[in-house]
């Protein structure tokens, strides 16, 4: 296990090989701060990726619900949010393989779920009023969980760079968000404890 304490870090998962073929096992666990249910959360990551097919960003699973917070990409400008295996769908116009910054957040008392998109929102859906995320979870970047910590499915890999990954358990204004803030109290990007396995090269963030 390492523990990140600069807020330089910068995630590279890669693909097995000259044959560029993709991976079930590279990926990386992440250790929350603090374990609790979440009745809201916002969580904001930046990402870059010349991928064309679907991939996870972010699965948050607990024993109970594989994808109880899974931040889900089918294609270029469409990204899938679930919350208790229930998803809804935003589409936005982007410029393929450009780096991106997205923020999602959602409330349970009105069941409200945002994408935020470089700083912008893009659109507002209803999902999973009254609904509460389980404290106990596992959290993985680069892979998409089918159960509990693992069963993860090749064509569903991430290949690319994640960085700049937070975690509140409330809704962060818009007002209040900027593109270098990632001092999340759940998942705080400048002390992240985290486990990497696989193809995935972890190095100080100078540039990207």
């Amino acid at each position: 296990m390492e523990k990140l304490l600069l807020g330089v870090l910068l995630l590279t998962f890669l693909s097995e090989g000259m044959t560029q073929k993709e991976s079930n096992k590279a990926h990386v666990s992440l250790i929350p701060r603090v374990k609790k249910p979440l009745k809201s959360f916002t969580l904001c990551l930046k990402a870059s990726t010349d991928l064309s097919r679907s991939y996870s960003l972010f699965s948050y699973s607990t024993r109970s619900t594989d994808n109880e917070l899974l931040l889900f990409v089918n294609k270029v400008g469409e990204y899938k949010l679930y919350i208790g295996n229930t998803g809804v769908t935003f589409k936005v116009s982007l410029f393929p393989y450009a780096s991106i910054h997205l923020c999602v957040s959602w409330k349970s008392a009105s069941g409200i779920a945002e994408l935020r998109v470089n700083g912008k929102s893009v659109g507002k859906k209803r999902l999973r009023k009254g609904y509460s995320l389980g404290a106990e979870a596992s959290i993985i970047l680069g892979q998409e969980q089918h159960s509990f910590g693992g069963r993860f499915d090749a064509k569903q890999s991430f290949v690319g760079k994640i960085w700049d990954v937070s975690l509140w358990d409330h809704v962060v204004p818009l007002k209040n968000m900027c593109s270098s803030c990632y001092n999340g109290n759940i998942l705080n990007w400048r002390a992240l404890t985290y486990k990497a396995r696989g193809y995935v090269v972890v190095k100080p963030k100078l540039y990207v």
